[in-house]
């Protein structure tokens, strides 16, 4: 059961910890999973060089993998990475960047989910689709499709992997098996600046960290991104510094703040 008093519980034990969370993510937003990471009370880390990436992972409380610019050698350090963390019992959330909009990005995306199951999967509606197998229209990094699209992709995806399904967007489907949770929270600021979809990604790695239930976790970094989402839509003018507000928002994010502003309906009883 997600409640404001599980998130906020939470969050609490990211700050009083200050998990490493391990990042192999793509250029365009290293710079803001990081500091939304240490707004949230993480410990970032943006290691994707080959050489480095097992030892890395064995300092980690979390292992995030972004498929956002690919190459062969981040592929590599990818793929080695993820082995290590599954040997090493740390968990690893998959964010299938631009899956359905090129075969390599697809064909990446399904390597790494068979190989190295993740704990999450965070997607949009079009890259869920893509790596299930299904159609989707991709377009770049964006989805051409809707959540309620991509939900039975979500579920066969779950069970065939055994891991929590996000599928982002108005209001994020978590899912794991038949149990579903649906998270309400968010703003439209959130999709006109780039790389927030990967932000979610990152903070799921946080929240995976100090929580070994991935579903629960999953939504809880989902609430608390839409939540801050919220907080800072109300004093910013424009996508410029809604950015800047988001992190503060995370960085203040209260108790008070989740029990006013929390929308969740799970069935969580079916899973």
């Amino acid at each position: 059961m997600v409640t404001a008093s599980s998130v906020w519980s939470d969050v609490a034990r990211i700050r009083a910890r200050a998990p490493l969370v391990h990042n192999i993510t793509n250029y365009v937003v290293m710079n803001i999973t990081a500091n939304a990471l240490l707004a949230i009370g993480a410990s970032p880390v943006m290691a994707h060089a080959v050489e480095e990436v097992e030892e890395m992972v064995g300092l980690a409380s979390a292992l995030v993998i972004n498929i956002g610019t690919l190459s062969p050698p981040w592929i590599e350090s990818m793929e080695r990475a993820a082995r290590a963390a599954r040997a090493r019992g740390v968990p690893i959330v998959l964010d299938p960047v631009g899956a359905g909009a090129t075969a390599l990005r697809t064909r990446t995306a399904r390597r790494l989910l068979a190989d190295s199951p993740p704990a999450v999967l965070r997607g949009n509606p079009s890259e869920i689709l893509a790596v299930a197998g299904g159609a989707a229209t991709t377009r770049g990094v964006d989805s051409a499709a809707r959540v309620d699209a991509a939900r039975a992709a979500a579920h066969a995806l779950s069970k065939a992997h055994g891991c929590a399904v996000v599928v982002s967007g108005p209001v994020d489907l978590v899912v794991r098996g038949d149990a579903e949770i649906r998270v309400g929270n968010g703003t439209p600021l959130l999709g006109r600046v780039t790389g927030m979809g990967c932000t979610a990604t990152a903070l799921v790695g946080a929240f995976v960290a100090v929580n070994s239930d991935a579903m629960t976790a999953a939504a809880h970094a989902m609430a608390v991104m839409g939540i801050a989402g919220e907080l800072a839509a109300e004093d910013a003018s424009g996508p410029g510094t809604f950015q800047a507000h988001f992190l503060d928002a995370l960085a203040q994010l209260s108790e008070a703040d989740i029990v006013a502003r929390l929308k969740v309906e799970s069935d969580e009883a079916r899973g």
